[in-house]
């Protein structure tokens, strides 16, 4: 990542929250909706840009043990192509070797953009094996 790039172990704001999310393509979240989630995540990390604003962010939920999900890895487009993203994963990865006994299980809903650079950290598709579901309630 560039020089003029921040890492911070924390998570963004709610405005910078809203803010990534909208601007990076990922579907619109209520202030209320990231007031709840970001202190529950179990790690957190946003990046700033040496004119003082966020442009990335990633995050993990998890139990702490076995189970860790990648969410919200978003950077903003005219940042996209210079290590932030990575930097992000980096983080979070290694935030999880240091901390989760081995055999810990990572995974991610992987959107096209975003797929090279999960590819590129060691993430392999699941299917047909499992595949992913949800339900929006």
């Amino acid at each position: 990542m560039h020089r003029d790039y921040e890492l911070h172990p924390t998570p963004p704001s709610v405005a910078d929250y809203l803010r990534l999310r909208a601007e990076s393509g990922l579907s619109p979240k209520t202030a209320e909706q990231a007031a709840a989630a970001l202190p529950g995540a179990w790690a957190s990390f946003h990046v700033t840009h040496a004119d003082g604003g966020t442009v990335g962010m990633g995050r993990v939920l998890g139990d702490g043990g076995w189970y860790f999900h990648v969410v919200d890895m978003a950077v903003l487009p005219d940042h996209q192509g210079r290590g932030v993203g990575g930097a992000i994963m980096d983080a979070l990865l290694r935030r999880i070797r240091e901390a989760a006994p081995p055999g810990a299980f990572v995974t991610l809903l992987a959107d096209a953009p975003g797929r090279p650079l999960y590819l590129k950290h060691g993430f392999t598709e699941t299917a047909p094996g499992s595949i992913g579901m949800a339900l929006t309630l």
